[in-house]
């Protein structure tokens, strides 16, 4: 299950990849857009500008915009920029699972995380597109 962080991530890199070439949005017009309140946001963001996935500007004419043309950006690098992990981890919990010491989820667990890593290296910004519609800044459409 992804974070509500990674979520809200992949949100704001949807309305941005959206964007004309070259067109920034305002913080507030991308947390109206993403439905992620203003502050919460603005640390998700954060994490994207540093790893260079997305630029922000300050000021009058301040916004966001991508950094990369959103064929150049996997869903992978939005995901690791934003400190989730694709894989590892137990589906109970436990803190020592491994093919040596399996729980009873271990076997299809780890397909699922080895498809979702693989699907998510190949998957950009680009794909979540692909008929080239503009996704909506206006939450009420």
């Amino acid at each position: 299950m992804l974070q509500l962080t990674s979520v809200y991530g992949l949100r704001a890199m949807a309305v941005l990849a959206g964007l004309a070439p070259g067109e920034s949005i305002t913080a507030s017009d991308l947390s109206a857009a993403t439905r992620v309140p203003q502050q919460y946001l603005s640390k998700v963001m954060r994490k994207l500008v540093v790893a260079r996935l997305v630029r922000g500007r300050r000021g009058r004419n301040g916004g966001f915009q991508l950094a990369k043309a959103p064929r150049a950006i996997t869903i992978a690098m939005v995901l690791n920029a934003l400190s989730h992990e694709i894989e590892g981890g137990c589906a109970f919990g436990f803190p020592a699972c491994d093919p040596d010491h399996p729980c009873a989820l271990h076997p299809i667990w780890s397909r699922l995380q080895q498809c979702v890593g693989s699907w998510s290296s190949e998957m950009t910004l680009a794909d979540m597109d692909p008929d080239g519609r503009r996704i909506s800044r206006d939450p009420a459409s």
